[in-house]
């Protein structure tokens, strides 16, 4: 039937008189006719005509790139020395590195990114091997920071080639394009900001103490570890949790902080050059955001470096789909980096809230950088999430949630240690991160407060040690204390000091309770033969007790960890009472006669209980050198602005970030 109606339309257009139409049908009736194998054959060739026409259109359409002009050099260039060669494509880069919006800014930006770029400039003129390595500033002087309005999201051609960004699958943007003149393949070396280091002579003999010990430290990690994880410096091997160098990357800003110019130029270089984040692991959301993230999101911030803006805005692009993924408003607790697949932990269906709850400072302090507030759109949606869920009690939460219900797990423990620890911090934070502008943040840490003094707090037996115990099930009493609860007197001090004004019996209150529990922390280090505190600690309660306090056998073991040096840092830098000073000075010759390997590094131990032979785990961890060594070197210091807590709020793996003067997002 359809045949028929073609036909009446191919008379019906004779009849018309039209040449042109009677033409068409005259072709039409010549194709019918046409053998099939005649026809295949005059439609692949009208195909064939059809896609070169396309590929020449599309070429004859495309700008001039300066990589393009790069990859197509006449004969002739090639023909000069090796030396014109790298100078003419320097040339051409540096005219892309141009800032397309310069008309558009004030005098001043103007002024400060010409200056970046005319550094640019004069460095890639420079042999590379009469290159000066970068120099920073271990003060961290307020005015000589780079203006992150000056360095943001407009200078993604000053980093080009420094990135692995090639997230494709959604997740992630490609932040990062790679040159075409680059030679092997390998990114260019970037120049870093020409700061100087704070000399040793500023230092107090307390801090070259710890430098040494932090070069040691590094020593063992670098011999045995370097690009990996971390460090067995007894067998000199290593082992890889994420395999992207995870020690390396949390100690960078305390080798920054210190001044170790030697050090900080590798570690740089590896950064810039050989840190890939596009690994086909599954990260910890909670883990890999405060060391990794934290860590980029720092150093961009102390230290003005471009180079580590990309890499935060990579690993933090990389990290989002565990959020989003979510069916919930509670994240995943474990993510790809290359593929971004998302899943609640292998182990069970339930996140800890510490997990949850402990990326919030850090995804917000991305959206304040990049000015992009999908970062911080996220985590704060999860914050009020678990704010709004029943199940707490006087604002303790339970241990356990749940990434597809996003409910608290029924009956879980009522804890201020392991698995909802820096729940409390980050409560306090949120609120310090945005100069205490968010008050729904004030109003959930003194609630939870106020249920830490009224349902946690124990005192032992016989001498009256202060301590914050657990509610088993949420409901029965118990008198054990983790190491990790140590965070909670300086927590508690940076809170008291800015309560002082506008809540003064809270202030007094809160200050006490921190010196309080400062007191038992130390004590848990003063207990033991080694003067090492164990990871889990118990309170007699009984009238008739002798000791205070004992340790379980399978307790006994000392992982590095910093919460105490942390608490002593913040009750230092706000009562300057020197004791804290002596006690923490007592806590690293503990570390110093009974964790150091001889030929570098330090060591984790199973036996505080032993001296003569605490049995060694043969492991450093990450934290060790990111955070206990950091915060014994700042404890030591005698100059307060030397970050400033007036100006600077740590992450829990003690990265610092700066104090925004609003939550607003611009």
């Amino acid at each position: 039937m359809f045949g028929n109606s073609s036909n009446q339309y191919v008379a019906l257009n004779v009849a018309s008189g039209d040449p042109s139409k009677s033409k068409h049908s005259s072709l039409w009736r010549r194709w019918k006719r046409m053998p099939s194998f005649q026809k295949r054959a005059s439609i692949a060739i009208l195909l064939l005509v059809l896609l070169m026409a396309v590929v020449f259109y599309n070429k004859s359409a495309q700008p001039n790139k300066p990589s393009s002009s790069v990859s197509k050099k006449s004969n002739k260039d090639h023909n000069k020395p090796p030396n014109k060669i790298k100078s003419n494509e320097n040339e051409e880069v540096v005219a892309q590195v141009q800032h397309p919006g310069l008309v558009q800014l004030d005098d001043a930006k103007k002024k400060a990114l010409q200056d970046l770029e005319n550094r640019i400039q004069e460095d890639m003129k420079k042999e590379p091997e009469r290159r000066r390595p970068p120099k920073i500033i271990a003060g961290l002087r307020k005015e000589e920071k780079i203006d992150e309005d000056i360095v943001g999201d407009g200078d993604t051609q000053l980093v080009q080639g420094v990135g692995n960004n090639d997230f494709d699958d959604g997740a992630a943007e490609h932040l990062v394009e790679k040159n075409e003149y680059e030679e092997e393949d390998k990114p260019r070396h970037i120049p870093a900001p020409d700061f100087r280091f704070l000399s040793s002579v500023d230092q107090t003999e307390q801090q070259k103490f710890i430098v040494k010990m932090f070069q040691h430290a590094w020593k063992g990690y670098k011999e045995s570890a370097w690009g990996h994880d971390h460090a067995h410096p007894i067998s000199k091997t290593h082992d890889d949790w994420f395999g992207i160098g995870l020690t390396l990357i949390d100690a960078i800003d305390t080798m920054y902080i210190m001044g170790l110019e030697e050090e900080y130029a590798d570690v740089r270089d590896f950064v810039a050059t050989k840190m890939n984040f596009n690994v086909n692991v599954d990260v910890n959301l909670f883990e890999c955001t405060i060391r990794v993230l934290g860590s980029m999101l720092s150093m961009y911030q102390i230290s003005g470096d471009a180079i580590y803006l990309e890499k935060a805005k990579d690993i933090g692009n990389r990290l989002l789909p565990a959020l989003s993924m979510s069916v919930s408003a509670v994240p995943y607790s474990d993510v790809n980096l290359k593929t971004g697949n998302a899943r609640p932990p292998r182990w069970g269906p339930d996140s800890t809230v510490s997990e949850v709850t402990t990326i919030q400072l850090e995804f917000r302090e991305l959206s304040f950088i990049t000015k992009d507030p999908k970062y911080k759109d996220a985590v704060d949606r999860v914050s009020d999430h678990v704010a709004s869920l029943s199940g707490k009690k006087d604002g303790l939460v339970p241990m356990w949630i749940n990434a597809n219900t996003g409910l608290f797990r029924p009956g879980g423990t009522l804890t201020v240690g392991a698995r909802a620890d820096s729940y409390y911090e980050y409560l306090l934070k949120q609120w310090v991160q945005t100069s205490q502008t968010e008050q729904k943040y004030l109003h959930r840490y003194l609630e939870a407060v106020g249920g830490i003094k009224s349902h946690l707090v124990g005192h032992s037996m016989p001498s009256g040690f202060t301590y914050v115990g657990e509610l088993l099930g949420g409901i029965t009493p118990s008198a054990k204390m983790d190491h990790l609860v140590c965070f909670l007197p300086g927590t508690l001090a940076l809170g008291s000091k800015l309560l002082s004004e506008s809540h003064p019996k809270e202030s007094r209150e809160h200050l006490e309770l921190a010196r309080d529990l400062m007191a038992t922390c130390f004590e848990m280090y003063q207990n033991t033969p080694t003067g090492l505190s164990p990871e889990i600690t118990y309170f007699n309660l009984a009238e008739r007790a002798k000791e205070d306090l004992y340790i379980k056998p399978l307790d006994r073991h000392n992982l590095l960890r910093p919460e105490t040096v942390e608490s002593l840092f913040y009750l230092w830098r706000i009562t300057k009472d020197p004791k804290y000073r002596e006690w923490g000075w007592d806590i690293a010759q503990a570390f110093e006669k009974h964790t150091k390997v001889a030929s570098g590094g330090y060591t984790s131990v199973k036996n505080v209980m032993d001296p003569n032979n605490p049995n060694p785990f043969d492991k450093m961890e990450s934290f060790f050198l990111g955070e206990t060594l950091k915060y014994l070197f700042l404890l030591f210091s005698d100059d307060d602005s030397h970050i400033s807590l007036d100006e600077w709020v740590f992450n829990t793996e003690a990265h610092p970030f700066p104090i925004r003067s609003s939550a607003a997002v611009s």
